[in-house]
């Protein structure tokens, strides 16, 4: 998985007086947990908006005057109204250790039901999944190839190499479902084939 390198310094004052301040200098509060104690620190704000502002998943390398710590989000406050990141929680990974983080799906190949006409849905556009912090996957591959229309993709169908998926064997990622104008021309289909070709005049 790809990381993302962050710059921040550690926070002596925690308090109310001290966070809003930062907020106002432009740096967002953080903590990590995870480790012996927990780290307060702080960074700028658009240090953060290429972990944030993506569907993509990250590890952090964060950076603190000398010391540094693997981890992953844990937790986001945003403002409500303005948007703004409030707080961040991450939570201190080791090589050793197995950790769950939520990635993406990425749909790869042609479904014959989608080129039949059928509409294709994402059900589950993230997949949660547990590994050692050096084998996890950028994103979980879903082959469509072999959907006609009505099937479901199912979690138990994709590829899992040195990782596991958090979820039930019967969570749907993707399904091909019939769309209206596949189902209208079905039902033409239909009554045609019932109706028997058509009589022709009499003289």
């Amino acid at each position: 998985m790809k990381s993302i390198t962050i710059k921040g310094s550690e926070r002596e004052s925690v308090g109310k007086v001290a966070t809003k301040a930062l907020r106002n200098a432009g740096a967002v509060p953080c903590v990590i947990y995870g480790g012996d104690q927990p780290v307060h620190f702080s960074a700028e704000e658009k240090a953060f908006k290429s972990l944030v502002y993506t569907p993509n998943a990250h590890t952090v390398v964060i950076e603190l005057e000398g010391k540094s710590f693997n981890a992953i989000l844990q937790d986001i406050q945003v403002h409500p109204v303005s948007d703004r990141i409030l707080h961040i929680d991450f939570f201190q990974i080791f090589d050793e250790k197995e950790i769950t983080i939520e990635v993406p799906v990425k749909i790869i190949g042609n479904s014959k039901g989608v080129m039949a006409g059928g509409d294709l849905r994402l059900n589950n556009r993230k997949l949660k999944v547990r590994a050692l912090p050096k084998n996890l996957p950028d994103f979980i591959e879903a082959d469509i190839t072999g959907l006609d229309m009505g099937n479901k993709l199912y979690v138990t169908k994709v590829p899992t190499e040195n990782f596991k998926i958090m979820h039930p064997d019967n969570t749907v990622i993707c399904q091909v479902k019939i769309s209206r104008a596949a189902m209208k021309a079905a039902q033409e289909a239909a009554k045609a084939a019932k109706a028997g070709p058509a009589k022709g005049k009499k003289k």
